[in-house]
């Protein structure tokens, strides 16, 4: 199926390092460069006031939804070709995943981390089969990549679950990537005792 529009989450703050604030300027371009609609949490402030920014900039079409709880906290941006106020998170990001073809995960917070999990976490289920990735920008991700290795060699992750996400520095290789992707998870099987076989 062709993509048509891309989530992304990130912080709602800059970061401490100029490449997070530039590379979320690139990814909003790129994502309007390639004709995609962006879909994101509809806040102006932080990485995600940047990234719409920048894909607005290019002519691009911006989805923004946002929860009522925060809409004063984060502050929602008034220029997006749509904003959604919802009741609720989960509202939210239940919106979003319907309104996406592909999943993005720039640096972020516990909000980020959190988004990223559920997204993955649903498409182990087969609750979704969109491709996801992670804009891996100054290796910030890197240890999140040890982590699942670990989570691999404990036995808790299967190995051919290893790497369920695409993992690019540059915005255009992930996109390139997301584009190219099929179906990168299927259901999980659960593991049978031999009293339940």
């Amino acid at each position: 199926m062709e993509l048509k529009s891309v989530c992304v989450f990130c912080g709602s703050r800059m970061g401490a390092r100029p490449e997070y604030v530039e590379g979320a300027r690139a990814l909003g371009a790129e994502i309007a460069r390639r004709g995609l609609t962006l879909v994101y949490g509809g806040t102006i402030v932080g990485l995600m006031g940047a990234m719409a920014d920048a894909a607005l900039a290019q002519g691009g079409k911006v989805v923004g939804v946002l929860p009522h709880v925060l809409s004063d906290r984060e502050i929602a941006h008034k220029g997006l070709t749509e904003l959604h106020l919802v009741d609720s998170m989960h509202t939210r990001k239940a919106m979003m995943a319907q309104l996406s073809g592909a999943f993005i995960a720039m640096p972020g917070g516990v909000g980020t981390f959190e988004e990223l999990f559920e997204i993955t976490t649903w498409a182990q289920l087969g609750i979704h089969h969109k491709p996801i990735g992670l804009l891996n920008v100054a290796d910030f991700y890197g240890p999140l990549l040890a982590l699942m290795g670990r989570a691999v060699d404990e036995g808790f992750i299967p190995e051919a679950r290893a790497q369920p996400f695409a993992c690019e520095a540059s915005p255009a290789a992930l996109l390139d990537q997301l584009q190219r992707a099929g179906q990168p998870l299927t259901p999980e099987k659960p593991v049978l005792r031999p009293d339940q076989t």
